[in-house]
């Protein structure tokens, strides 16, 4: 990564990218990939979800990236799931088309950094967006 100054936050964008835009990238690319569009002031809206490891190493990068990178407070992470009601037909279906994508589609996945993004809170009903002033 090369060092980086976001200055003084002015606005942001809320950006959505499909999984098929990211699914054939290795872990690397996928995280170099979010993390620029994190870089650029934006919230990402990325449908469906990383794999636990990725999740892992896009925290782990970020905690690193505190040091190095001006202005740059970390990020604020929440994945939102489809229902869990699902009958046992219902999730086999699920857990085949997941496998055949590559990815879990029924799942949304918000990134954005700290330094926009307050706090995510999710429950069953709604998920609220907090952020800074």
């Amino acid at each position: 990564m090369t060092k980086r100054n976001l200055g003084k936050i002015k606005g942001f964008s809320l950006q959505f990218l499909p999984f098929n835009e990211i699914r054939d990238l290795n872990s690397s690319d996928r995280i170099k990939k979010i993390l620029d569009i994190i870089l650029g002031n934006n919230i990402l809206i990325l449908q469906g979800k990383l794999l636990p490891e990725e999740e892992t190493r896009l925290i782990g990068d970020t905690m690193a990236m505190i040091r190095h990178v001006k202005n740059f407070k970390g990020i604020e992470l929440a994945v939102i799931s489809g229902s869990n009601r699902a009958n046992i037909l219902q999730k086999a279906r699920q857990g085949i088309a997941n496998a055949i994508s590559g990815g879990d589609l029924g799942a949304i996945t918000i990134i954005g950094p700290a330094t926009i993004v307050k706090e995510i809170k999710k429950n069953p009903r709604k998920i609220e967006l907090l952020l800074n002033k």
